[in-house]
């Protein structure tokens, strides 16, 4: 019989949110008379943007000519896309990239996991706590870590803890680590890194040989004029890091699925002889092996949202979502919720009341409020205490989420 990856046993528990969509279902089965509002898993809420339907429709209508018709593209992506968005979205921050270093993809979950294929087993990696899931999750089940502690630590992964008191900004770890995960803005916690604080990371991966995983997800967000957009705003960076950008939350690709991982040629590893060798022909190998592009018609679209109206009209949905955060967080300040993020991000991370766990506050959100978040524990053990809301909502529904919360606390 076939032996499984036992490394897969080592996940205490489920993926975070399959399990918060099980304790839903459950409650409303249960309560069927209830309307649930879901502020919970980051999936947004408003529709494609005309601009990039109207392109999207065109590419598939390309499809049934045999003149226009597209089978396999490129693993790394269509040209069309990849300028446009080194033209629109790179250049205007000072940042110059090739095509080459560029690498479309169907999204930057996937490619957050994937990344670890160009990485040997014995390297060191440093994920923050909180963390998106996922960054711990696929070391887990590679096998680089051993079981989990008691608090829910992995041994073998080195956790740089981001509290309330060192502003939700992970310190330098203490030891030599040779990949080292950010994400601004954050995921949970909607915190931002200023110039001076990436650049500090940037030395850092410079002087030790590091690698720098960056997630900027949620770039399109911020609202500060003074926060960097990309790592490659860092002198130097093009040498320790590679970044990853999505289309899902910046122009509703959630269920399209499009993104995209920039690796510099300028950055190296070693072989296991002591040899320098590309990142980049790494990563063009492993794509060109195991993926097959993101789809003809998707690439069209989301190409699409860098047009002028396109842009206009996404920019549009992004000050929507803004304008929820904003809601969520000046309404939960009022009714004397401790409240972070939501400002240069999506997602507001507030502290959960009068000593309640990150579970019990989720119960007590779903039960009596029949509102649906995201438990702090579930990104890490420091996120415990605490609690995500996210901003991707219908804004009706927003509102009436917050007076709910808000009534509740006032008993």
């Amino acid at each position: 019989m076939a032996q499984i990856n036992d490394n897969y046993l080592k996940l205490k528990a489920g993926y975070l949110f399959p399990e918060i969509g099980r304790r839903v279902r459950a409650f409303a089965a249960a309560n069927p008379e209830a309307k649930v509002i879901r502020l919970g898993i980051g999936d947004v809420t408003q529709p494609l943007t005309p601009t990039v339907l109207k392109a999207f429709h065109a590419a598939v209508d390309d499809l049934g000519a045999e003149a226009t018709f597209m089978g396999y593209g490129p693993e790394q992506g269509y040209d069309f896309l990849i300028n446009a968005v080194i033209e629109k979205s790179y250049n205007p921050l000072g940042v110059e990239l090739k095509p080459t270093e560029m690498f479309v993809s169907d999204g930057s979950k996937c490619d957050c996991a994937n990344i670890l294929d160009i990485f040997a087993l014995d390297n060191t990696v440093a994920i923050a706590d909180p963390v998106y899931p996922v960054y711990n999750d696929t070391n887990v089940m590679i096998g680089r870590s051993g079981d989990a502690d008691e608090k829910g630590y992995y041994k073998g992964l080195v956790y740089m803890p981001c509290t309330e008191e060192n502003g939700f900004l992970p310190a330098y770890p203490s030891e030599k680590v040779d990949i080292i995960y950010l994400c601004f803005p954050n995921n949970p916690t909607g915190t931002v890194a200023t110039k001076e604080q990436l650049k500090g990371w940037v030395d850092y991966a410079l002087a030790n040989g590091s690698v720098i995983l960056f997630d900027a997800a949620y770039e399109a967000f911020i609202t500060d004029p003074t926060i960097p957009h990309s790592i490659y705003e860092i002198e130097g960076a093009k040498k320790c890091a590679i970044e990853f950008r999505s289309f899902s939350k910046t122009a509703g690709f959630t269920g399209v699925r499009c993104g995209l991982v920039v690796v510099p040629e300028e950055l190296e590893g070693t072989t296991s002889t002591g040899e320098k060798y590309s990142y980049n022909k790494l990563w063009l190998r492993r794509q060109t092996t195991k993926f097959n592009g993101a789809s003809y018609p998707v690439q069209r679209a989301a190409a699409a949202v860098y047009s002028e109206e396109g842009w206009k009209e996404t920019k549009a949905n992004i000050d929507y979502y803004m304008e929820n955060a904003r809601i969520i967080r000046e309404g939960l300040s009022e009714a004397g919720l401790t409240v972070y993020g939501g400002v240069n991000g999506p997602y507001i991370w507030l502290k959960t009341p009068a000593g309640l766990t990150s579970w019990d506050f989720f119960d007590k959100l779903l039960t009596e409020c029949h509102v649906v978040g995201t438990p702090g524990s579930g990104f890490g053990p420091s996120g415990e205490g605490f609690f995500r809301l996210s901003a991707f909502g219908n804004r009706n529904n927003v509102i009436e989420a917050v007076e709910r919360i808000k009534k509740n606390l006032k008993k």
